[in-house]
């Protein structure tokens, strides 16, 4: 079967075809090539003596220690949600925190703001129903909210 040839249709070059065809024509281009960058050469492994090979294989097959008991399961340490929170206080109930560090640091035992607080509400825990009250009672009523920025 002959091979068939597409029939163009030229119209006549006029000279403000000549640059568009010039601009049609691309020229290749060369491709660069990568070098290849040489082969690291490893050092070879070296091969042990043919003797110790054979002392090797001759010895007797290790005998399977024995399987340490389980220990006895060791209480993990539970890692707790901490919350932070603001609240408001009285300066005089600060200048107790105060105090409460320093008595604390009496005894060599340095403590935070945040200690004293656990270890009060601890202590209110303790409490009968009728303390708990009595020590609420003695409280100075705050107003609710949160106080203003004076200044």
């Amino acid at each position: 079967m002959p091979a068939t040839v597409p029939a163009t249709t030229s119209a006549p070059a006029t000279s403000s075809d000549a640059p568009a065809r010039k601009a049609a024509v691309t020229k290749p281009v060369a491709k660069k090539t990568a070098a290849k960058k040489p082969a690291v050469k490893r050092p070879a492994a070296k091969k042990a003596p043919a003797s110790k090979v054979a002392a090797k294989t001759t010895k007797a097959p290790a005998t399977p220690k024995p399987v340490a008991a389980p220990k006895a399961a060791a209480p993990k340490k539970v890692k707790h949600k901490l919350v932070r929170d603001s609240f408001t206080m009285p300066h005089d109930d600060f200048k107790l925190i105060d105090q409460l560090k320093e008595r604390a640091l009496g005894f060599k035992r340095p403590t935070k703001k945040s200690e004293l607080l656990r270890a009060g509400l601890q202590a209110l825990a303790g409490l009968s129903d009728a303390r708990l009250k009595a020590a609420l009672d003695a409280l100075a009523p705050l107003k609710p909210g949160r106080p203003r920025k004076d200044g």
